[in-house]
């Protein structure tokens, strides 16, 4: 009887094993989810794209070209350069000497020349002015045209210096002239050897011209 008992119960423990073994295997082929060592698409760093504004130079930023220097206007009148200067013969009277001073346009153009040159005397290795500028006798004359070659002419009187006291006159060694044409900035110079007053005292003029007019 006993026999019998345990002969129905063997195939029941046998088929309980059965399945307990079953679920020991599908439980431990089970993956979770959560272990999963593959990297989501997601992860995956996001590339930025750096967009770098291109700026075109506006018209205010563009320099302005500078603004053109008027040329002086050539106004036709001789210049330093233009002509050669000369002295010519004088006549002597009441203690002075009278020479003319010629101006010859020595250029390839015409030129105008008005009015009364700048006379001085000058001495000296530096060309130092002696005293004071010649004195203008008379009025302003008429515009004088030189061709080239043509000659206008300035009246310069020289006083004798022995006229004023050696005191007052300081009576100086001078080399000649420095002449300045009517509105010419630059000089010429014109070699006469004499005496001058280095003094600007002197109770008079030691040098006089006159106006240009035509030879």
């Amino acid at each position: 009887m006993v026999r019998t008992k345990l002969s129905r119960l063997l195939p029941v423990v046998a088929a309980s094993a059965g399945v307990f073994a079953l679920s020991a295997c599908g439980g431990g082929g089970a993956t979770p989810a959560a272990s999963s060592s593959t990297p989501s698409t997601s992860a995956s760093p996001t590339s930025t794209t750096v967009t770098t504004a291109t700026s075109s130079p506006s018209s205010s930023s563009t320099p302005a070209a500078p603004p053109q220097v008027a040329q002086p206007a050539d106004n036709g009148l001789c210049k330093a350069g233009d002509v050669k200067l000369a002295l010519g013969q004088g006549d002597a009277g009441a203690g002075s000497v009278y020479r003319p001073l010629r101006i010859t346009n020595s250029s390839s153009k015409p030129c105008s020349i008005q009015g009364f040159p700048g006379v001085s005397y000058v001495a000296g290795a530096d060309g130092h002015q002696v005293g004071k500028d010649a004195f203008r006798e008379g009025t302003k004359g008429n515009a004088v045209k030189l061709n080239p070659g043509q000659t206008a002419v300035a009246d310069i009187q020289f006083v004798n210096v022995r006229n004023f006291d050696p005191g007052t006159c300081q009576p100086t060694a001078v080399k000649g002239l420095r002449i300045y044409l009517p509105q010419e900035t630059a000089s010429n110079f014109v070699p006469s050897e004499g005496t001058g007053c280095a003094s600007t005292k002197i109770p008079g003029n030691q040098l006089a011209v006159k106006t240009v007019h035509p030879a």
